[in-house]
């Protein structure tokens, strides 16, 4: 089964109010792994970079401006992600971009029904728990030290992983899906067991004399008859 986890930067957080893409960044996955084929542009959003968005993900304008605009990439993006399930990290925000960059070129846009979404599924299995990609990574023992900012590549690598292991983690022996059975006979020993002389718990005479001794300083004791 293909899958492609996707990720996306951009100049903001509403492609309404004019922000762009600046960045998509896709892994392609066969049976939830990782196969080493990506899909990586940056792309000139035609416009200033907002402070914000740049401490975020470090991509500046003057950085930008070199490189295609996203009609130049659409194409080849899509022939990419072809009608594979797209693993994304929080779907609503990277679908309604890429959907608002695809509808002003005239194109289909990417129907939502597609996406998986790693934030529901990571809510879902730990109920209040942090669900942002750096604490899934240290959850699942993933290593983002090179994760000083975020980059649609390098966070499409990542996600590829958590994707992974919030659906089960790898099989013993990447099997994918395929485990051998092998039989082994059993061999079932049974030792006669050694028989040990009871134990006597009997008082000794010296605990009897204390317990009537003790038994007298009481009235009318009922263990007495």
């Amino acid at each position: 089964m293909r899958e492609i986890a996707l990720d996306t930067e951009t100049t903001g957080l509403n492609p309404k109010s004019g922000h762009r893409v600046v960045e998509i960044g896709c892994v392609e996955m066969i049976n939830h792994v990782a196969t080493g084929e990506v899909y990586h542009a940056y792309i000139n959003p035609q416009r200033d970079m907002p402070e914000e968005a740049f401490n975020v993900h470090g991509l500046s304008e003057e950085f930008l401006k070199d490189h295609p605009v996203f009609a130049e990439v659409a194409d080849a993006f899509l022939d990419f992600i072809g009608d594979a399930p797209l693993v994304i990290h929080n779907a609503a925000f990277d679908m309604g971009f890429l959907n608002w960059e695809l509808e002003n070129l005239g194109k289909p846009t990417l129907d939502m029904a597609r996406a998986i979404d790693t934030v529901q599924m990571a809510r879902k299995k730990f109920p209040g728990a942090q669900a942002n990609l750096d604490a899934l990574c240290r959850r699942f023992g993933i290593d983002n030290s090179d994760r000083q900012l975020h980059g649609a590549l390098l966070d499409a690598r990542l996600l590829a992983d958590v994707y992974l292991e919030l659906k089960g983690g790898r099989q013993t022996g990447l099997g994918l899906g395929v485990e051998e059975t092998v039989e082994s006979e059993t061999e079932i020993r049974v030792e006669k067991r050694q028989q040990r002389d009871a134990r006597v718990f009997a008082p000794t005479p010296e605990e009897i004399a204390a317990h009537e001794a003790f038994i007298g300083t009481l009235k009318d004791p009922i263990w007495k008859l």
